[in-house]
């Protein structure tokens, strides 16, 4: 502790030793161009914690950015291996994805969400980021009366940025105090407008950790239905929920989804968090039968053809990036099989990542923080990928810019769409367990200084 930083409280000035140097981390933010640094985007965040580690050679406790913080499965690194050695690096893939992954994500879909899709509604994608790009693309153009997605908040602030980017227009509340009996009448307040062509939300949650009930996503699903609205759902963290045993193919309990009361929706899947393969950027874009097959001549505005499926793979896909990293397919459909065919516990692997959370959890609220969101409906909250966690008395703009200054990194609840001011969100991917003593200390100190 060789800085000194003045803290303002109680109408006085107190100086105190900081972990951090504080000259540095003042010097970066001002540096920084950032209007208030506690509302920073997480990739601007990154690139502030890492150039005050590079100066000052303290390592911080990220919890910033979602990163997988566990090694991938050899399947899907053998598969990709075997499929580079056979060349397919020299070939473009095809733009709707190789038959021997549609083939493993569909009966992935059966096996784990106990859900029938045709391999041909199956897509690979550069991450689920693109897969969302490419659904709001088509489901926001398809009928011209219907131009506003619904965010069911708090959730991934980048697909809020990705409607600016092309233009279209979004609301948004906050679920926490709508769960339950009250969710029906909060969406029918946006739908009953006719302006709504798309509900997102991520289950779990990005960044709350709240899982739906099957009871919400039944009135979700019916709503769809009766508003013609397609869902969007994000299953970014699949079978994350640990309070379940969700890892055995074809067997309940399956992973929650909408996909049982609608033929409305897409699902996004991801490989980053629950493969651990985010580095290869490969996600799955699966399309109910029903939606892939729609025509809707609105379409036709954008896109050659009024049929849903068409327009996805050709149009949308195919104008973002002509395919996915054909290694990478061979990759995910190699881990896909593995999981399938009941080779490799997908769920194990992750594990870890709940028993960080409830180890940290209390790391926080030994040391005078709070959980913010603490229930899930009517019971505790799943340790998992996400907390939440808030600091009596400082807003949580305030309190990120603050524990920057005690080598902790984390984002403001706020640019989620969170109601929740006064939260911060923390992500314990790469917090390692030998760092657990480091956190602790610089949350005991920060509590000390701030009491």
């Amino acid at each position: 502790m060789r800085s000194l930083k003045i803290l303002k409280t109680m109408n006085k000035s107190i100086i105190h030793k900081t972990p951090i140097d504080a000259g540095v981390v003042k010097k970066k933010i001002e540096a920084s161009g950032l209007e208030k640094v506690g509302l920073a985007s997480i990739r601007e965040l990154v690139r502030l914690v890492n150039e005050i580690e590079k100066e000052t050679g303290d390592k911080y406790i990220r919890m910033e950015m979602g990163v997988p913080g566990l090694p991938p499965s050899h399947y899907g690194v053998d598969g990709e291996i075997e499929a580079l050695r056979k060349g397919v690096a020299s070939i473009y893939p095809m733009i709707e994805g190789e038959e021997i992954l549609k083939k493993e994500i569909s009966r992935f879909v059966k096996n784990f969400i106990n859900i029938d899709v045709n391999p041909k509604n199956c897509l690979p994608t550069v991450g689920s980021m693109q897969g969302a790009m490419a659904s709001f693309l088509v489901s926001c153009r398809r009928d011209i009366q219907k131009d506003t997605t619904l965010f069911i908040d708090p959730g991934f602030p980048v697909q809020k940025q990705q409607h600016k980017v092309l233009g279209l227009k979004y609301e948004t509340f906050d679920v926490y105090n709508y769960r339950g009996d009250k969710l029906k009448a909060k969406l029918e307040s946006y739908l009953e407008k006719g302006n709504i062509s798309t509900i997102l939300y991520s289950n779990p949650n990005n960044p709350s950790w709240i899982c739906f009930t099957e009871k919400e996503l039944q009135t979700i699903g019916e709503l769809a239905n009766k508003y013609d609205v397609i869902i969007m759902e994000d299953l970014a963290y699949f079978a994350m929920d640990f309070r379940k045993d969700l890892s055995k193919p074809g067997v309940s309990p399956y992973q929650a989804t909408v996909a049982n009361y609608t033929g409305n929706y897409i699902l996004l899947i991801s490989s980053s968090k629950s493969f651990s393969y985010a580095g290869q950027r490969i996600g799955m874009l699966v399309i109910s039968n029903e939606l892939f097959d729609r025509r809707f001549p609105d379409l036709k505005r954008y896109f050659k053809t009024d049929g849903f499926g068409y327009s996805m793979v050709y149009g949308a896909v195919y104008s973002l990036s002509s395919g996915t990293s054909h290694s990478a397919q061979y990759g995910l459909a190699a881990m896909l099989k593995a999981a399938n065919d009941g080779k490799f516990d997908f769920v194990e692997s992750v594990k870890e990542y709940g028993e960080r959370a409830k180890i940290m959890k209390k790391l926080f609220t030994d040391n005078g923080f709070k959980i913010v969101y603490d229930m899930d409906d009517n019971q505790p909250l799943a340790d998992g990928f996400y907390f939440t966690f808030s600091y009596p008395g400082i807003n949580g703009v305030d309190l990120l810019e603050e524990l920057l200054y005690y080598g902790i990194g984390s984002i403001a609840l706020i640019t989620t769409g969170s109601e929740r001011a006064e939260g911060l969100r923390a992500c314990v991917s790469q917090v390692q367990r030998e760092q657990f003593p480091v956190l602790e200390e610089r949350l005991r100190i920060f509590n000390q200084h701030h009491k």
